[in-house]
Protein backbone atom coordinates (compact mmCIF):
# COMPACT_ATOMS: atom_id res chain seq x y z
CA UNK A 1 0.00 0.00 0.00
CA UNK A 2 1.53 3.25 -1.01
CA UNK A 3 1.43 5.96 1.64
CA UNK A 4 3.20 9.59 2.37
CA UNK A 5 4.08 11.19 5.81
CA UNK A 6 6.12 14.25 6.92
CA UNK A 7 9.44 13.07 8.85
CA UNK A 8 9.40 16.19 10.94
CA UNK A 9 6.57 17.79 10.37
CA UNK A 10 7.30 20.36 13.28
CA UNK A 11 9.34 22.89 10.84
CA UNK A 12 6.11 23.67 9.41
CA UNK A 13 5.41 26.13 12.32
CA UNK A 14 7.77 27.97 10.89
CA UNK A 15 5.62 29.21 7.83
CA UNK A 16 3.73 31.70 9.99
CA UNK A 17 6.87 33.26 11.47
CA UNK A 18 9.10 34.05 7.99
CA UNK A 19 5.93 34.99 6.09
CA UNK A 20 5.18 37.27 8.69
CA UNK A 21 8.79 38.60 8.44
CA UNK A 22 8.30 38.29 4.68
CA UNK A 23 5.10 40.89 4.21
CA UNK A 24 7.42 43.08 6.99
CA UNK A 25 10.10 43.02 4.95
CA UNK A 26 8.39 43.87 1.57
CA UNK A 27 5.29 45.79 2.65
CA UNK A 28 4.13 48.75 1.16
CA UNK A 29 6.16 52.05 2.34
CA UNK A 30 3.91 54.64 3.74
CA UNK A 31 6.43 57.73 2.93
CA UNK A 32 8.49 58.02 -0.57
CA UNK A 33 11.73 57.61 -0.68
CA UNK A 34 12.22 60.46 -2.77
CA UNK A 35 10.64 63.60 -3.03
CA UNK A 36 9.89 65.29 -7.03
CA UNK A 37 7.76 68.34 -7.76
CA UNK A 38 5.89 66.51 -10.29
CA UNK A 39 5.42 62.71 -11.66
CA UNK A 40 3.59 63.55 -14.40
CA UNK A 41 6.14 62.82 -16.93
CA UNK A 42 7.22 59.57 -15.51
CA UNK A 43 3.92 58.17 -16.21
CA UNK A 44 4.57 57.60 -19.85
CA UNK A 45 8.10 56.43 -19.67
CA UNK A 46 7.98 52.49 -20.77
CA UNK A 47 7.90 49.48 -18.64
CA UNK A 48 11.44 47.84 -18.97
CA UNK A 49 11.60 44.05 -18.32
CA UNK A 50 13.91 44.25 -15.40
CA UNK A 51 11.02 46.18 -13.43
CA UNK A 52 8.27 43.62 -14.55
CA UNK A 53 10.60 40.94 -12.95
CA UNK A 54 11.56 42.82 -9.82
CA UNK A 55 7.55 43.54 -9.05
CA UNK A 56 7.63 39.56 -8.96
CA UNK A 57 10.75 39.03 -7.03
CA UNK A 58 9.01 38.86 -3.43
CA UNK A 59 6.47 36.22 -4.55
CA UNK A 60 9.15 34.35 -5.62
CA UNK A 61 10.98 34.66 -2.46
CA UNK A 62 7.68 33.94 -0.54
CA UNK A 63 7.77 30.55 -2.52
CA UNK A 64 11.42 29.78 -2.21
CA UNK A 65 11.24 30.10 1.92
CA UNK A 66 7.74 27.75 1.84
CA UNK A 67 10.15 25.07 -0.76
CA UNK A 68 12.92 25.49 2.13
CA UNK A 69 10.53 24.66 4.82
CA UNK A 70 8.94 21.91 3.23
CA UNK A 71 12.04 20.41 2.96
CA UNK A 72 13.77 20.96 6.27
CA UNK A 73 9.79 18.86 7.19
CA UNK A 74 11.05 15.91 5.06
CA UNK A 75 8.46 14.32 3.28
CA UNK A 76 8.06 11.12 2.47
CA UNK A 77 6.71 8.68 -0.09
CA UNK A 78 6.78 4.82 0.49
CA UNK A 79 5.41 1.64 0.55
CA UNK A 80 3.75 -0.29 3.40
CA UNK A 81 3.60 -4.32 2.97
CA UNK A 82 1.58 -6.30 5.22
CA UNK A 83 2.86 -10.05 5.35
CA UNK A 84 0.03 -12.30 7.16
CA UNK A 85 1.27 -15.73 8.47
CA UNK A 86 -0.77 -17.98 10.55
CA UNK A 87 -2.28 -21.55 10.23
CA UNK A 88 -5.91 -21.61 9.40
CA UNK A 89 -8.10 -24.37 10.28
CA UNK A 90 -10.81 -27.27 8.75
CA UNK A 91 -14.17 -27.58 9.00
CA UNK A 92 -16.11 -30.26 7.77
CA UNK A 93 -19.92 -29.50 7.95
CA UNK A 94 -22.52 -32.53 8.37
CA UNK A 95 -25.46 -31.71 7.68
CA UNK A 96 -29.18 -33.53 7.51
CA UNK A 97 -31.06 -33.27 4.84
CA UNK A 98 -33.37 -36.44 5.92
CA UNK A 99 -37.83 -36.13 5.45
CA UNK A 100 -37.71 -34.81 9.22
CA UNK A 101 -35.53 -31.22 7.88
CA UNK A 102 -38.88 -30.22 6.21
CA UNK A 103 -40.90 -29.41 9.22
CA UNK A 104 -42.29 -26.24 10.07
CA UNK A 105 -40.91 -25.01 13.71
CA UNK A 106 -38.74 -21.90 11.99
CA UNK A 107 -39.35 -18.33 11.50
CA UNK A 108 -37.10 -16.60 8.88
CA UNK A 109 -38.06 -13.25 8.48
CA UNK A 110 -41.55 -13.36 9.93
CA UNK A 111 -42.24 -16.58 8.05
CA UNK A 112 -42.73 -20.00 8.75
CA UNK A 113 -39.54 -21.92 7.23
CA UNK A 114 -38.58 -25.46 7.25
CA UNK A 115 -35.56 -26.26 9.44
CA UNK A 116 -32.75 -26.98 6.65
CA UNK A 117 -33.99 -23.20 4.95
CA UNK A 118 -33.16 -21.84 8.65
CA UNK A 119 -29.82 -23.97 8.48
CA UNK A 120 -29.12 -22.93 4.83
CA UNK A 121 -28.83 -18.78 6.35
CA UNK A 122 -26.98 -19.89 9.38
CA UNK A 123 -24.10 -22.04 7.53
CA UNK A 124 -24.31 -18.76 5.08
CA UNK A 125 -23.76 -15.94 8.12
CA UNK A 126 -21.38 -18.83 9.90
CA UNK A 127 -18.77 -18.83 6.84
CA UNK A 128 -19.03 -15.64 4.82
CA UNK A 129 -20.13 -13.66 8.28
CA UNK A 130 -23.48 -11.50 9.31
CA UNK A 131 -23.54 -8.03 11.36
CA UNK A 132 -26.58 -8.85 12.51
CA UNK A 133 -26.38 -12.26 13.78
CA UNK A 134 -22.60 -11.13 14.97
CA UNK A 135 -20.04 -13.93 13.20
CA UNK A 136 -17.19 -12.72 11.46
CA UNK A 137 -16.71 -15.75 9.54
CA UNK A 138 -13.97 -18.04 8.32
CA UNK A 139 -12.28 -16.42 5.52
CA UNK A 140 -9.03 -18.39 6.19
CA UNK A 141 -10.47 -21.33 7.15
CA UNK A 142 -11.06 -24.21 4.95
CA UNK A 143 -14.65 -25.21 5.05
CA UNK A 144 -16.61 -28.55 3.35
CA UNK A 145 -19.54 -30.24 3.09
CA UNK A 146 -21.30 -33.52 3.49
CA UNK A 147 -24.68 -33.73 3.41
CA UNK A 148 -26.74 -37.23 4.84
CA UNK A 149 -30.41 -38.76 4.90
CA UNK A 150 -30.37 -42.52 4.19
CA UNK A 151 -27.10 -42.14 2.52
CA UNK A 152 -24.26 -39.72 2.54
CA UNK A 153 -22.60 -38.04 0.20
CA UNK A 154 -19.88 -35.06 -0.16
CA UNK A 155 -21.16 -32.50 -1.62
CA UNK A 156 -17.96 -29.87 -1.30
CA UNK A 157 -14.54 -30.70 -0.80
CA UNK A 158 -12.69 -28.69 1.93
CA UNK A 159 -11.99 -25.35 -0.18
CA UNK A 160 -11.82 -21.36 0.56
CA UNK A 161 -14.12 -20.82 -2.04
CA UNK A 162 -16.68 -20.37 0.30
CA UNK A 163 -19.22 -18.42 -1.88
CA UNK A 164 -19.19 -21.34 -4.19
CA UNK A 165 -19.86 -23.78 -0.94
CA UNK A 166 -22.92 -21.37 0.15
CA UNK A 167 -23.99 -21.52 -3.50
CA UNK A 168 -23.83 -25.60 -2.56
CA UNK A 169 -25.75 -25.41 0.49
CA UNK A 170 -28.17 -23.40 -0.88
CA UNK A 171 -29.19 -25.59 -3.35
CA UNK A 172 -29.46 -28.70 -1.01
CA UNK A 173 -33.11 -30.20 -1.02
CA UNK A 174 -34.69 -33.19 0.96
CA UNK A 175 -35.32 -36.29 -1.60
CA UNK A 176 -38.61 -35.78 -2.87
CA UNK A 177 -41.12 -38.48 -4.81
CA UNK A 178 -40.92 -38.73 -8.82
CA UNK A 179 -44.07 -39.14 -10.28
CA UNK A 180 -44.87 -40.49 -13.66
CA UNK A 181 -47.46 -39.12 -16.65
CA UNK A 182 -50.50 -41.02 -13.87
CA UNK A 183 -49.51 -39.06 -11.07
CA UNK A 184 -47.98 -42.55 -9.59
CA UNK A 185 -44.33 -42.36 -7.22
CA UNK A 186 -41.96 -44.44 -9.49
CA UNK A 187 -39.03 -44.20 -6.64
CA UNK A 188 -41.16 -45.13 -3.62
CA UNK A 189 -38.53 -47.95 -2.73
CA UNK A 190 -35.60 -45.62 -2.65
CA UNK A 191 -37.33 -42.39 -1.84
CA UNK A 192 -38.40 -44.33 1.74
CA UNK A 193 -34.12 -45.03 2.11
CA UNK A 194 -33.35 -41.74 1.23
CA UNK A 195 -35.54 -39.68 3.92
CA UNK A 196 -34.00 -41.75 6.54
CA UNK A 197 -31.21 -40.68 8.96
CA UNK A 198 -27.62 -42.06 8.90
CA UNK A 199 -25.91 -39.69 11.17
CA UNK A 200 -23.07 -42.24 11.52
CA UNK A 201 -22.58 -42.81 7.78
CA UNK A 202 -22.28 -38.59 7.41
CA UNK A 203 -19.15 -38.29 10.11
CA UNK A 204 -17.58 -41.20 8.91
CA UNK A 205 -17.66 -39.44 5.46
CA UNK A 206 -16.92 -35.91 6.98
CA UNK A 207 -14.16 -37.81 9.38
CA UNK A 208 -12.52 -38.99 6.02
CA UNK A 209 -12.65 -35.94 4.08
CA UNK A 210 -11.02 -34.60 6.93
CA UNK A 211 -8.14 -37.14 7.43
CA UNK A 212 -5.92 -35.93 4.83
CA UNK A 213 -6.35 -32.22 5.43
CA UNK A 214 -3.35 -29.83 6.03
CA UNK A 215 -4.36 -27.51 9.19
CA UNK A 216 -3.30 -26.62 12.59
CA UNK A 217 -6.42 -27.83 13.95
CA UNK A 218 -9.47 -30.41 12.53
CA UNK A 219 -13.42 -29.82 13.10
CA UNK A 220 -16.57 -31.57 12.46
CA UNK A 221 -19.96 -29.81 12.68
CA UNK A 222 -22.78 -32.44 12.93
CA UNK A 223 -26.20 -31.01 12.72
CA UNK A 224 -29.16 -33.51 12.61
CA UNK A 225 -32.65 -33.17 14.36
CA UNK A 226 -33.48 -37.04 14.41
CA UNK A 227 -32.83 -40.77 15.38
CA UNK A 228 -30.07 -42.51 13.45
CA UNK A 229 -32.04 -45.06 11.71
CA UNK A 230 -30.45 -45.75 8.29
CA UNK A 231 -26.80 -46.24 7.47
CA UNK A 232 -24.00 -49.47 8.08
CA UNK A 233 -21.36 -47.05 10.40
CA UNK A 234 -22.70 -46.69 14.46
CA UNK A 235 -22.23 -42.95 15.24
CA UNK A 236 -20.43 -43.64 18.99
CA UNK A 237 -18.10 -45.56 16.21
CA UNK A 238 -17.74 -42.17 14.09
CA UNK A 239 -17.01 -40.44 16.98
CA UNK A 240 -14.37 -42.33 18.41
CA UNK A 241 -12.70 -42.71 14.86
CA UNK A 242 -12.74 -39.01 14.85
CA UNK A 243 -11.04 -38.91 18.25
CA UNK A 244 -8.57 -40.83 17.22
CA UNK A 245 -7.83 -39.07 13.90
CA UNK A 246 -7.30 -36.07 16.03
CA UNK A 247 -10.95 -34.26 14.77
CA UNK A 248 -12.99 -32.38 17.09
CA UNK A 249 -16.78 -32.98 16.94
CA UNK A 250 -19.17 -30.38 17.51
CA UNK A 251 -23.18 -31.71 17.59
CA UNK A 252 -26.17 -29.67 17.13
CA UNK A 253 -29.60 -30.85 17.42
CA UNK A 254 -32.12 -28.96 15.55
CA UNK A 255 -36.08 -28.83 16.23
CA UNK A 256 -38.51 -28.89 19.03
CA UNK A 257 -39.36 -32.32 20.20
CA UNK A 258 -42.67 -33.19 20.10
CA UNK A 259 -45.90 -32.58 17.70
CA UNK A 260 -44.35 -30.47 14.62
CA UNK A 261 -46.00 -29.93 11.36
CA UNK A 262 -45.14 -31.17 8.37
CA UNK A 263 -46.03 -30.73 5.01
CA UNK A 264 -47.25 -33.49 2.85
CA UNK A 265 -48.78 -34.19 -0.64
CA UNK A 266 -52.06 -35.96 -1.02
CA UNK A 267 -52.31 -38.85 -4.04
CA UNK A 268 -54.11 -35.94 -6.05
CA UNK A 269 -51.01 -33.46 -5.91
CA UNK A 270 -52.64 -31.21 -3.35
CA UNK A 271 -49.66 -29.83 -0.31
CA UNK A 272 -51.07 -30.02 2.96
CA UNK A 273 -49.67 -29.42 6.71
CA UNK A 274 -50.36 -32.47 9.04
CA UNK A 275 -49.08 -33.14 12.49
CA UNK A 276 -45.90 -35.81 13.22
CA UNK A 277 -44.12 -36.71 15.98
CA UNK A 278 -40.32 -35.84 16.36
CA UNK A 279 -37.56 -36.77 18.57
CA UNK A 280 -34.05 -35.49 18.67
CA UNK A 281 -31.60 -38.10 19.99
CA UNK A 282 -29.84 -35.56 22.79
CA UNK A 283 -28.28 -38.44 24.59
CA UNK A 284 -26.86 -39.77 21.31
CA UNK A 285 -25.27 -36.43 19.98
CA UNK A 286 -24.12 -35.56 23.56
CA UNK A 287 -22.11 -38.87 24.17
CA UNK A 288 -20.82 -37.97 20.33
CA UNK A 289 -19.68 -34.32 20.96
CA UNK A 290 -18.12 -35.77 24.69
CA UNK A 291 -16.48 -38.44 22.36
CA UNK A 292 -15.30 -36.24 19.88
CA UNK A 293 -13.61 -33.69 22.61
CA UNK A 294 -16.24 -31.04 21.44
CA UNK A 295 -19.75 -29.85 22.77
CA UNK A 296 -23.53 -30.51 22.07
CA UNK A 297 -25.51 -28.35 21.81
CA UNK A 298 -29.51 -27.86 21.25
CA UNK A 299 -31.42 -24.98 18.78
CA UNK A 300 -34.90 -24.92 18.59
CA UNK A 301 -35.29 -21.25 16.94
CA UNK A 302 -33.48 -19.60 14.22
CA UNK A 303 -32.05 -17.54 16.88
CA UNK A 304 -30.65 -20.46 19.13
CA UNK A 305 -28.96 -21.68 15.81
CA UNK A 306 -27.60 -18.91 15.28
CA UNK A 307 -25.55 -18.19 18.65
CA UNK A 308 -24.81 -22.29 18.53
CA UNK A 309 -23.23 -21.66 15.36
CA UNK A 310 -21.21 -17.54 17.44
CA UNK A 311 -20.36 -20.13 20.41
CA UNK A 312 -18.51 -22.65 17.90
CA UNK A 313 -17.09 -19.46 16.14
CA UNK A 314 -15.14 -18.64 19.46
CA UNK A 315 -14.61 -21.35 20.56
CA UNK A 316 -12.60 -22.37 16.83
CA UNK A 317 -10.41 -19.03 16.80
CA UNK A 318 -7.79 -19.12 14.11
CA UNK A 319 -4.40 -17.56 15.31
CA UNK A 320 -2.82 -15.61 12.57
CA UNK A 321 -0.04 -12.83 12.70
CA UNK A 322 1.00 -9.84 10.69
CA UNK A 323 4.29 -8.36 10.22
CA UNK A 324 4.48 -4.65 8.73
CA UNK A 325 7.10 -3.83 6.59
CA UNK A 326 7.53 -0.37 5.37
CA UNK A 327 10.56 1.53 2.83
CA UNK A 328 10.16 5.15 2.55
CA UNK A 329 11.97 7.60 -0.08
CA UNK A 330 13.34 10.83 0.89
CA UNK A 331 11.63 13.59 -1.20
CA UNK A 332 13.42 16.72 0.87
CA UNK A 333 15.59 17.23 -2.25
CA UNK A 334 13.02 17.71 -4.74
CA UNK A 335 11.78 21.07 -2.38
CA UNK A 336 14.35 22.36 -0.44
CA UNK A 337 16.84 21.86 -3.68
CA UNK A 338 14.29 24.18 -5.85
CA UNK A 339 14.03 26.53 -3.04
CA UNK A 340 17.30 26.78 -2.52
CA UNK A 341 18.17 27.95 -6.07
CA UNK A 342 14.95 30.35 -6.02
CA UNK A 343 16.30 31.69 -2.65
CA UNK A 344 20.07 32.32 -4.55
CA UNK A 345 18.82 33.54 -7.59
CA UNK A 346 16.04 35.98 -6.08
CA UNK A 347 18.79 37.11 -3.70
CA UNK A 348 21.58 37.69 -6.59
CA UNK A 349 18.82 39.67 -8.88
CA UNK A 350 18.01 41.83 -5.84
CA UNK A 351 21.93 42.79 -4.81
CA UNK A 352 22.91 43.18 -8.88
CA UNK A 353 21.08 43.79 -11.37
CA UNK A 354 17.34 44.82 -10.10
CA UNK A 355 18.68 46.53 -7.15
CA UNK A 356 17.21 49.42 -6.21
CA UNK A 357 18.06 53.05 -3.47
CA UNK A 358 15.11 53.65 -1.31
Amino acid sequence: MDSWRLESPYWLMLVPVLLAAWWWRFRPRQRPAALFSSVAEFRNLPVTLAQRVRRVLPALSAVAILLMICGLARPQSGRTESRITGEGIAIELVLDISGSMEALDFQLDGRDVNRLTAVKRVIQDFVLGSRSMKLPGRPDDLVGLVAFGGFADSKCPLTLDHGALVDIVNSLEVPRPVQDRQGRIINAESLKEELATAIGDGVALGVDRLRGAKARSKVLVLLTDGDSNAGVVDPRDAAKIAAETGIRVYTIGIGRNGVVPMPQVDEFGNRMLVPAQFHVDEDLLREMAETGGGKYFHAADLTGLAQVYAEIDKLEKTEFEETKYSEYLELYPWFAGPGLALLLVVGTLFETRLRSLP
